[in-house]
């Protein structure tokens, strides 16, 4: 596992080792800005030489994996689960809502405040979205990418049935 480098100014260097890591914190060269991933922050100035590194991303229905690498090796890899249920979160709380104001006296109607935006999108499509710029943002903060892939396939699960079925 690599221990991930930022320089003074803030911009993304690549990552170390945790001994170098270790050595550049006791010595007081360094100090911990993060710890998931871990990263440290360096409080001299460095050359800043950076490899190529590529963000690949898994777009899935509930998990999205991604995983950073160079050439050689990977850096930094995970899984994030995505919330499940958003639709009926969102109904039970419309209900709450619509039940503390019905006991409101002489409240005047609300009907014609329910225009969508032009960029609207559905709460659990909205959830997705961000939970992938989430991770992008989170992951360029960190280190120095070159390149972003994501990776997005449609399944017709019916049709993967039925041949599985019919083997």
């Amino acid at each position: 596992m690599k221990v991930l480098v930022i320089n003074k100014h803030g911009q993304p260097l690549m990552p170390t080792s945790p001994r170098k890591a270790r050595l550049l914190l006791e010595s007081g060269k360094a100090k911990i800005v993060g710890h998931d991933p871990f990263t440290i922050q360096l409080n001299y100035g460095s050359s800043g030489y950076k490899q190529e590194v590529t963000l690949g991303i898994d777009a899935g229905y509930q998990h999205i994996g991604f995983s950073a690498i160079t050439d050689e090796e990977e850096l930094i890899g995970g899984e994030l689960e995505l919330l499940d249920g958003v639709s009926e979160r969102l109904t039970e709380r419309s209900k709450y809502r619509r039940q503390r104001r019905s006991r409101l006296r002489h409240r005047a109607p609300k009907f014609d405040n329910r225009v969508r935006s032009s960029g609207w999108l559905a709460p659990s499509i909205q959830h997705k979205f961000d939970a992938h710029l989430k991770i992008v943002e989170r992951i360029t903060s960190r280190l120095p990418l070159t390149k972003i892939i994501v990776e997005t396939a449609n399944f017709d699960i019916q049709k993967i049935k039925t041949s599985i079925r019919n083997k």
